[in-house]
């Protein structure tokens, strides 16, 4: 039981327990391009729900759904409008949805190209689509990673597997996709939408910082760094694209 949960837990990525300034940041930055009030709001890969709970303070009408039955059971338990469900297969009619939300979600999903399809297929014209995904351009794997046969947990040691080819890549960290800003909006190709923001946002290191003064100087380091020419090689990408209004759905 405990190998299944662990394994789990490498392959899916580990979801927001608390919500801390890490998630605040994020949320902040999602708030200053997009209107969440009274929309119609979709977190894909929702896991414990902490972003749908925060998101039902600016509406009533929020969903979501993670491929975790565990995680959606726990969540339920207190949040409404909560489905087990692939990204790749969403449960919703077309046009269903102002604003749709992947955060942390793109690199993990089976198929990330029909993931992108199907948040496409239920986003209303004139919609939105907020990505947050990891950045090739890290120097650090925060997702973890396999050495000698064992896996390491997640970290923020510059081990470099971000800047190696896919092929050396795929030995240490097969469990999670990385992507250029170039490779995300691919994902898109064919798909009628206008690019409207695509920047970066450096790791809130929140369980770090909670550790102790060497955990908060580093994440406030970061978080300053945000704003300096090495904003580049932030480690998440925010991607926020739009439906052009006047788009239909068959």
């Amino acid at each position: 039981m405990v190998a299944a949960a662990a394994t789990k837990a490498i392959r899916l990525g580990h979801p927001s327990y608390v919500w801390r300034r890490g998630q605040d940041r994020r949320l902040a930055l999602v708030q200053q391009y997009v209107e969440l009030r009274a929309k119609r709001i979709l977190d894909i890969g929702c896991g414990l729900g902490m972003y749908v709970s925060r998101f039902r303070e600016f509406s009533d009408d929020v969903y979501g759904v993670d491929v975790d039955p565990d995680k959606i059971g726990r969540a339920s338990s207190w949040l409404p409008n909560l489905q087990v469900s692939p990204a790749e297969e969403l449960p919703f009619s077309s046009a269903s949805f102002d604003v749709i939300l992947l955060n942390e979600v793109i690199e993990h999903v089976d198929d990330d190209r029909t993931t992108i399809q199907e948040a496409y297929r239920v986003l209303a014209p004139g919609g939105h689509i907020v990505i947050y995904a990891p950045n090739r351009l890290y120097p650090f794997e925060t997702h973890g990673y396999f050495f000698a046969g064992k896996y390491h947990g997640p970290c923020n040691l510059p081990i470099l597997a971000n800047w190696v080819p896919d092929f050396v890549r795929n030995i240490f960290a097969p469990h999670v996709r990385i992507y250029t800003q170039p490779q995300v909006r691919a994902l898109f190709d064919g798909l009628d939408v206008e690019f409207v923001v695509q920047s970066h946002i450096y790791p809130g290191c929140d369980n770090w910082a909670e550790r102790g003064m060497m955990g908060r100087l580093f994440r406030d380091f970061m978080h300053l760094a945000e704003n300096s020419p090495l904003c580049g090689s932030g480690s998440r990408t925010f991607l926020w694209c739009a439906s052009e209004p006047d788009q239909h759905f068959v």
